[in-house]
């Protein structure tokens, strides 16, 4: 016997019926997934707090406040931005950052329960 697992079949047919019709799209649970594993890493996660924090940034001036090399923060801009979570524009020669209205939502889902836990 599973812990996990019911021993009998107990389904509540309509209330499951009215359940699964409300299920995210197969597409729709795929993007949620990426933007979560987008934000999963700490770096990536501390990049969007300072982009949060600090509006648009170049990714000279997010090196330099992560204490990590401009190439390793352009990596994971890249990766925050192929999810929709920071969007970027060129000025001149400086790449400039900011964190997307999904990045926002994102990052606030991820950082409730933390700063709840702290308080």
């Amino acid at each position: 016997m599973a812990d996990d697992r019911c021993d009998l079949l107990c389904l509540d047919l309509p209330r499951a019926e009215a359940l699964r019709a409300r299920l995210l799209s197969a597409d729709a649970a795929e993007l949620a997934a990426a933007r979560a594993r987008g934000l999963s890493d700490p770096t990536r996660l501390t990049l969007a707090v300072v982009l949060r924090d600090g509006g648009e940034l170049c990714v000279c001036d997010l090196a330099w406040v992560i204490g990590r090399a401009q190439n390793l923060v352009s990596h994971h801009l890249r990766v925050l931005r192929r999810e929709g979570l920071v969007n970027s524009r060129r000025d001149g020669k400086m790449v400039l950052y900011a964190l997307t209205g999904a990045g926002e939502r994102g990052l606030a889902a991820v950082l409730e329960p933390t700063l709840e836990a702290s308080a």
